[in-house]
C-alpha cells in the first residue's frame, strides 16, 4: 500500500487549521473586512484604512484581518496587519503566531521557527505556539522539535502533550513512533485528527488490529466520518475480515458525509468481494477504480493488473491476458516476474484448449520467456527451466525435441555453479531426468544416458532412475 500513503495523509491533514486567532473583537468589522477582501475594489486600501483607523488598538480584530487576508493568499496585507497588531501589544503570542505562518507558508523554516519560539516566550502556555514550531523545526531537528514540546508538558502538566508529539512523528513520516505517543493519550482527550492519525499510522505499519480499534474508536464519535470509515474497509481487508470490511465499504459509499470516493476505495472494495468469491462484484468495482483519477500513471497500471488478477481468478483467461498485456503496456518498468506472470497466464490458458490453440498458446508463453533472455541474463537457468518445461507441455513423447535444448542449457548454467541452493538441485535433478529418458528411449544412446544417471546419483544417492539405469547392461 506504499502507493496510499502521501494520498491519506494528505486526507488525514484537510482538518488541521492553517493558523487560529482569538476573534473575541468585533465580528462585524472582520465580517466586513472579508467582504472588501472578496469583492475586490479598486479602493481597497482607501477602504481597509478606515477599519484599521478604527481598530488600531484592537489586537484581536486586527488578527482577525490578517487571517482573513492569509485564508485569501494575500500574505502582503496578512504580514502588515500582523504587525499592525504587533504594535498594538508587543506582547502578542498570536501575533507572532501569524508571522510564524506567514514564514511557514514562504518555506522559510528558520524564520517561522523564531517567531513560534517568540510566541511561547510571550505565552509559555499556548500550545498552538508549541505545536507549529514543533511542526517546522521537526525539519531542522526531531529530537529538538520533541524536547519543545516537552516543555509545555511543565507548563501545562494536564494538556495531552503527547497528541502532539504523535502528530509531529506521523508528519515525519515517523508512523511507529506516532502510534507510541498517541497511545500515552487517554483516549477521552484524542480529537478527532489524532484518532486518525493513530489509525493510518497503523495502517501504513501493518498493525492493522490497532487500525480497526482506532478507526471504532473514531467512529464511536463520528459514524459517519468517511475517513475512518475508509481506514477501518482497508484494516479488515488486510485482515482477511471481508464480511466487517463490506460493512463498511456500505458506509464509505453510502452512509459518509463528504466521501470523496478514490480509485484505492473501489480497489478495497473489490478486494473484499473478491475475499468472499463474489467475483463478477469484485470485477464490476476493479473497473470503477479504472474510471477515478490517478495522479499517477503506474498507480492505475496496478490497478489494470488487479483486474487481470481477477479474471484469472475465475479462469477467464482471455480477459486475464487482455488485461495483463494492458498493464505490461502502461506501467513505466515492468520486471521479470511481472513477464513471468504473463506467460504462466498463456500457459493456464492453453492448459484449458485443445489442439492447434492449445499449442498456439504454449508458443506464446514461450515467446516471452524467450523474449526475457535478452533482458534478464542474470536469471537464464530459470528462463531455460520455464521454456524446457513449456516443450515438454507441447511435446510430451519428445519427438520434436522441443524441450530438449533448454534442458542441457539448465543443467549447463546450474553445473557451472559453485553453490546450489535446493530449487537449483530439484531442478538440475529434473534436468537429468529428461536427459536419461532422450537418449535412452529417444536416441537409444545407453552410454550417454549412463554418463547422465551418475551425475544424477551424485547429486541425489537414492534415486531409482539414476540406480535402474547404472545397472542396464
Amino acid at each position: 500500500m506504499k502507493m496510499m500513503k502521501y494520498f491519506m495523509i494528505g486526507v488525514a491533514l484537510m482538518g488541521v487549521s492553517a493558523t487560529a486567532t482569538a476573534q473575541d473583537g468585533t465580528k462585524a468589522d472582520i465580517d466586513a473586512v472579508k467582504n472588501i477582501i472578496s469583492s475586490k475594489p479598486a479602493d481597497m486600501d482607501k477602504q481597509l484604512n478606515n477599519y484599521y483607523k478604527k481598530n488600531k488598538k484592537n489586537v484581536d480584530n486586527l488578527l482577525g484581518f490578517s487571517k482573513a487576508f492569509y485564508e485569501a493568499k494575500d500574505t502582503a496585507r496578512a504580514r502588515i496587519y500582523a504587525e499592525h497588531a504587533l504594535k498594538a501589544n508587543k506582547n502578542s503570542s498570536q501575533a507572532y503566531i501569524m508571522l510564524g505562518d506567514l514564514a511557514a507558508l514562504a518555506e522559510d523554516g528558520g524564520a517561522a521557527a523564531a517567531q513560534y519560539e517568540q510566541a511561547i516566550y510571550f505565552d509559555p502556555k499556548n500550545p498552538e505556539a508549541y505545536r507549529k514550531y514543533a511542526s517546522v523545526y521537526r525539519k531542522i531537528s526531531p529530537s529538538g522539535a520533541i524536547a519543545k514540546l516537552n516543555d509545555l508538558r511543565t507548563q501545562l502538566p494536564d494538556y495531552p502533550v503527547d497528541a502532539i508529539i504523535g502528530h509531529i512523528q506521523y508528519i515525519s513520516n515517523n508512523f511507529d513512533e506516532a502510534i507510541e505517543a498517541y497511545d500515552k493519550v487517554p483516549a477521552d482527550k484524542l480529537d478527532k485528527m489524532d484518532i486518525i492519525e493513530s489509525a493510518f499510522s497503523a495502517y501504513l505499519t501493518k498493525k492493522y488490529d490497532k487500525g480497526i480499534q482506532m478507526a471504532e474508536l473514531g467512529l464511536s464519535k463520528e459514524p459517519r466520518n468517511s475517513t475512518l470509515n475508509r481506514l477501518a474497509m482497508f484494516c479488515n481487508t488486510e485482515k482477511g475480515n471481508f464480511d466487517k470490511a463490506l460493512e463498511y465499504a456500505d458506509k464509505l459509499f453510502n452512509k459518509s458525509d463528504s466521501a470523496n470516493i478514490s480509485y484505492m476505495d473501489y480497489v478495497y472494495y473489490g478486494n473484499a468481494l473478491n475475499g468472499l468469491k463474489k467475483h463478477d462484484e469484485a470485477i464490476a468495482m476493479f473497473q470503477k477504480a479504472l474510471d477515478q483519477e490517478f495522479d499517477n500513471k503506474d498507480k492505475r497500471a496496478g490497478v489494470i493488473q488487479t483486474l487481470a488478477n481477477a479474471y484469472k481468478g475465475i479462469e477467464d483467461y482471455p480477459n486475464a491476458i487482455k488485461f495483463y498485456e494492458q498493464y505490461l503496456n502502461e506501467v513505466t518498468k515492468a520486471s521479470a516476474a511481472d513477464y513471468h506472470s504473463f506467460a504462466q497466464l498463456h500457459v493456464q490458458h492453453a492448459n484449458t484448449l485443445e489442439g492447434d490453440a492449445k499449442n498456439e498458446t504454449f508458443k506464446k508463453a514461450d515467446d516471452i520467456y524467450s523474449n526475457m533472455q535478452s533482458k534478464y541474463a542474470d536469471i537464464d537457468d530459470f528462463i531455460a527451466f520455464q521454456r524446457a518445461r513449456i516443450g515438454m507441455y507441447m511435446d510430451p513423447e519428445s519427438k520434436l525435441e522441443l524441450a530438449k535444448p533448454h534442458y542441457e542449457k539448465l543443467v549447463e548454467l546450474i553445473e557451472a555453479k559453485k553453490e546450489k541452493e535446493k530449487t537449483d538441485v530439484t531442478r538440475l535433478i529434473e534436468g537429468y531426468r529428461y536427459l536419461i529418458n532422450y537418449y535412452l528411449n529417444i536416441k537409444d544412446d545407453t552410454a550417454t544416458a549412463k554418463t547422465i544417471a551418475q551425475k544424477l546419483q551424485n547429486i541425489d544417492p537414492e534415486n531409482e532412475i539414476a540406480k535402474m539405469v547404472l545397472n542396464l547392461k
